[in-house]
């Protein structure tokens, strides 16, 4: 049955169904192998033909939060990603604080005058030597592909702030690399041109070995977004007082004293975002 089973994907395609792809996405899920197994099998009692990509994730995602919160709030961070918009002012925030998890100092939301005309960086991040000017493309749509245009126009951007001296964490600089970061997908021309431009790309899936999903678990970076024990206006009030990350939370529980939460709630957050740190995701993976 399963071998033929055709997937609609969010554009109206129609895809064949990969049961290899889904069992892995489970198994990063954290759950352990009996858990997956179980799961796995539940969701495939309930797959028909023609089943859209987003009734397959509910599945997956309900399935995998009656084994345990942290499990379905792991397996959403795509969709948690997508929650810090909508224009993506809170996914240039977090992608700062990602490269403050790397070393760099950083700023969002900065103005500097380029060769011919200002710009405005969304994220400026230094450290030691460099100085990084990152470009983040946030996009709602869950299969969004980022075209070569919008690489090509990057670079003409960077090139009109190169070698030119700005005062950024208390000395002058130079911007040494240009990064353009996504949430969403890259089209194959989009890597072929940052590569041989030199223009540093990161996207969901890219670098397959340093990819957005990837440095998530390895840094054990999730927003908040994440947590399926808050509602969506929760987590936008948590959002707006600046607590990005579910560590933040932990960092400083007085946080969550802003959303007026039951104890029987707060206990039922803190618990789920205690498990989404302390455990860690396998590289390997």
């Amino acid at each position: 049955m399963f071998d033929k089973m055709l997937v609609k994907k969010y554009s109206g395609e129609l895809v064949p169904f990969n049961s290899d792809s889904l069992y892995h996405s489970l198994t990063r899920s954290g759950a352990n192998k009996e858990q997956v197994e179980k799961v796995y099998a539940q969701i495939k009692e309930q797959l028909f033909d023609g089943i859209s990509t987003k009734e397959l994730y509910q599945l997956a995602f309900d399935a995998l939060k009656s084994q345990r919160n942290s499990f379905a709030a792991r397996y959403s961070l795509k969709k948690a990603l997508r929650e810090l918009g909508p224009e993506g002012f809170y996914f240039e925030k977090w992608i700062g604080r990602l490269f403050q998890e790397y070393g760099y100092q950083s700023t969002t939301g900065q103005t500097v005058q380029g060769h011919a005309v200002s710009h405005e960086i969304d994220v400026v991040a230094a450290k030691d030597a460099e100085m990084l000017a990152i470009e983040c493309k946030f996009r709602n749509d869950i299969d969004a592909k980022i075209s070569v245009t919008t690489p090509m126009y990057f670079l003409s951007r960077f090139k009109d702030i190169s070698a030119i001296d700005y005062h950024f964490f208390e000395q002058n600089r130079k911007f040494t690399q240009g990064w353009l970061v996504t949430n969403a997908y890259l089209t194959s021309d989009s890597k072929d041109f940052g590569k041989y431009y030199n223009v540093n790309l990161l996207a969901w899936d890219y670098p397959a070995d340093s990819s957005i999903k990837k440095r998530v678990d390895t840094a054990v970076f999730y927003p908040v977004t994440c947590l399926t024990t808050l509602t969506d206006e929760e987590e936008k009030v948590l959002l707006q007082h600046q607590v990005i990350l579910v560590k933040d939370i932990l960092n400083n529980e007085a946080v969550l004293t802003v959303l007026q939460l039951s104890a029987e709630k707060l206990k039922a957050v803190l618990e789920e975002a205690r498990e989404l740190i302390d455990y860690k995701m396998d590289e390997s993976e």
